[in-house]
């Protein structure tokens, strides 16, 4: 199993909102959407950044392409959230460091990649393995430069 996740830093607090608008864009021509706005939201609470439990790890690889993580993708993971099976989880087994959706099979912790090109791993006896924290979203981005 190789490392698919590059861990970036902590987030804080920020108390910049952005404007949000009610209205679903079409992807064509553009619509007046400042008759939309309904209110500022803050990407804290979109994102939901829990202070300083959240911290950002960017994606590496494409074992969790089936869940929408993709290849550059920065996930936003709570490390005090108790990851329960079905949670995709930031791990380390046995000193590598990924990105996987945790299940059990019986008594026993399986890391699930989400691209068939991959296989189960079985948290086996004896194998150090450790939760860092929960995936609750994700950010892409598009443009650069």
């Amino acid at each position: 199993m190789s490392s698919n996740a590059v861990i970036i830093g902590p987030l804080s607090r920020s108390a910049i909102e952005l404007p949000f608008y009610t209205c679903r864009v079409p992807a064509g021509f553009p619509s007046p959407a400042q008759d939309h706005m309904d209110q500022p939201l803050s990407l804290d609470e979109l994102m939901d950044v829990d202070a300083p439990h959240t911290y950002l790890v960017q994606a590496s690889g494409d074992s969790m392409i089936g869940m929408g993580i993709f290849d550059g993708d920065l996930m936003v993971v709570n490390r005090k959230l108790d990851p329960v099976p079905g949670n995709i989880v930031i791990a380390s087994l046995n000193g590598e460091v990924c990105v996987k959706r945790l299940t059990k099979r019986g008594d026993q912790f399986v890391l699930e990649s989400a691209n068939p090109k991959y296989q189960a791993r079985f948290i086996m006896e004896g194998d150090e393995f450790e939760v860092w924290g929960v995936v609750t979203g994700s950010l892409r981005r598009f443009h650069h430069g």
